[in-house]
């Protein structure tokens, strides 16, 4: 048997290993929680992931914050999911309201959105975002970056641990 045929012959054997490896991939992502037990919030978190790379295909990398901001809460209106822009969080101290912080987006009062144009995401951002997340006491937050090439490198979920409110 030449090479080729044994080629051949392997080839819808490897074809199986892969699609079988895709699958039990697709499988574990599919069935990961992270334990928020929020469906809402999971359902905003998909919502708006599929949103911002929407934006993203259609505007691209390298524009003011503002401009992706206004956008994505444009398409979430078009895909009629509520979303309030600069929601307002109260930030206490002590039980004093000491001032105010303002969220890029809240969507469906579960989830914290916060949106950059960055070289590199830095910790500062993150706990920017856990900041808001522990202020409004919510569980689930986006941090998304436009400013990269392929959007999904640019998402990263903040998970509050301080939720037993």
């Amino acid at each position: 048997m030449s090479e080729t045929q044994r080629r051949k012959e392997a080839k819808p054997e490897q074809r199986e290993e892969k699609k079988s490896y895709f699958a039990a991939r697709a499988r574990i992502v599919g069935e990961w929680d992270d334990g928020s037990g929020d469906e809402t919030a999971e359902d905003a978190c998909r919502q708006v992931i599929g949103a911002a790379i929407e934006v993203h295909r259609v505007l691209g990398p390298g524009l003011p914050e503002v401009l992706y901001e206004k956008a994505l809460g444009h398409e979430l209106t078009l895909q009629q999911v509520s979303h309030r822009r600069q929601a307002p969080v109260p930030v206490t101290y002590k039980g004093v309201v000491v001032g105010e912080g303002f969220m890029d987006l809240l969507v469906q009062d579960r989830l914290v959105v916060e949106l950059k144009v960055v070289d590199d995401l830095h910790p500062l951002h993150l706990a920017q975002v856990r900041a808001y997340l522990s202020a409004a006491r919510l569980r689930l937050g986006l941090l998304i970056n436009f400013n990269v090439p392929i959007l999904r490198d640019g998402i990263r979920r903040v998970i509050n641990p301080h939720t037993s409110f």
